[in-house]
């Protein structure tokens, strides 16, 4: 996938209506009247995203006797996985970082005195300290 095909697809998947409708799709094929019905759009404002979608690579229309049928693209979606796969493993390795980090032994910290005296009350530390 090249670089203006993967920000063509994130900008595509940046949008939540149109992430909801390759959720829908992932199930199967749907018609744009099918696609609209979850939403509170109506059915050109569903075909916009369609079409951003389709540029994206993420789905293409077939066509069924008066309708166009709408289908998810498995093959963009896994080169995105195998982009975001390549940084994985520095996201792993500062996870192993952090864990041996919190895991190590502390040093020591200076033992404090233990307050015989008279608690003071918060906000009034300023006033003993003058």
């Amino acid at each position: 996938m090249n670089s203006d095909e993967l920000d063509r697809a994130f900008a595509a998947l940046a949008d939540p209506t149109r992430r909801a409708i390759l959720a829908r799709l992932a199930s199967g094929e749907a018609t744009v009247n099918q696609l609209t019905e979850p939403f509170d759009m109506t059915q050109p404002s569903i075909s916009k995203h369609l079409k951003v979608l389709e540029q994206a690579g993420l789905i293409s229309r077939g066509r069924a006797a008066q309708t166009r049928p709408c289908r998810l693209e498995a093959a963009p979606l896994q080169q995105i996985a195998q982009w975001v796969g390549l940084y994985t493993s520095l996201w792993e390795a500062s996870f192993d970082r952090l864990d041996a980090f919190l895991q190590a032994p502390q040093p020591n910290q200076p033992h404090q005195p233990h307050q015989t005296g008279p608690a003071i009350a918060p906000g009034h530390q300023h006033d003993q300290q003058q």
